[in-house]
């Protein structure tokens, strides 16, 4: 079954105003409900090699687990469904070639990249995430962070040196704890969570958290509502419009509808034939 009906989205990447050139990447397959977006390391050699290996390493393997897979399946020992640790898989494997390419190619030594991944499934999202690549969700009129950077600022802020307002306005923000291809195992955070109708999931790289405020992404996503495209592009903007430092990638996707799985909604009739 293909998910690509159940959504409204916009996939948008920007070098910003500083750089001079972009080192983030984007890809999704909206078939199977597949969005990745991951963030070069700034600083570091090839951050675009690395970025472009990360996306295009784990829609292919998700892409093709997806086909053979029962994505619903809970894990034992884990609890969590199968597409879950399929994605988790998929990123430690990623990153493995990216370190394996930093290690002969001389010229990428040092490469890194964050991180984050979505794939939609049965009403639910799993999300997989990598240093300060970042998800939130918008919901009811709220605006909330999914995903917790992996990085300095926010150990502080979890051991109550900073609170997270001191944080947001913190010059420290970008010194991330982990990052695919740095080191030959990496630790990929995973979670589920629960999908509605109307919900709006922002996946972004810090070049849109480090300019714009959330009060000021809640507010473009609440004041463009339902015109994906446009909220996408304003994002962009006012990233730029505010310095645009660093390159500036965002993927919007809109819930249209509920999505359970087929075969989940074939067992709930069952079940309510005989109760």
């Amino acid at each position: 079954m293909s998910l690509k009906d159940k959504f409204g989205h916009v996939e948008l990447t920007d070098v910003g105003k500083v750089r001079d050139h972009n080192e983030d990447a984007i890809a999704c397959n909206a078939d199977i409900g597949l969005w990745v977006l991951a963030d070069g390391m700034g600083g570091y050699n090839a951050g675009e090699v690395a970025s472009g290996i990360a996306v295009k390493t784990i829609v292919d393997l998700v892409t093709e687990a997806c086909k053979r897979e029962s994505r619903a399946e809970i894990e034992p020992g884990t609890g969590y469904m199968r597409q879950t640790i399929v994605l988790r898989d998929a990123i430690a494997r990623a990153n493995k070639v990216i370190h394996q390419t930093a290690q002969s190619q001389p010229q990428c030594e040092g490469m890194g990249t964050t991180l984050v991944a979505c794939l939609f499934y049965d009403n639910k999202v799993s999300v997989a995430h990598v240093g300060d690549s970042r998800l939130y969700r918008l919901r009811d009129n709220r605006l909330e962070q999914i995903t917790l950077d992996h990085s300095l600022l926010q150990e502080l802020v979890d051991r109550g040196f900073y609170s997270q307002e001191e944080a947001q306005r913190s010059a420290n923000r970008n010194y991330v704890t982990r990052a695919l291809g740095v080191e030959s195992t990496v630790d990929v955070e995973v979670q589920e969570v629960d999908i509605d109708k109307n919900d709006y999931l922002l996946m972004c790289s810090d070049g849109l958290p480090d300019m714009v405020e959330d009060e000021d992404i809640h507010l473009t996503i609440t004041t463009f509502d339902k015109d994906i495209n446009t909220i996408g592009e304003q994002l962009i903007k006012l990233t730029n419009d505010n310095g645009g430092r660093d390159n500036v990638s965002v993927v919007l996707v809109r819930v249209l509808d509920s999505f359970p799985a087929a075969s989940a909604g074939l067992l709930g009739k069952i079940r309510n034939m005989f109760s």
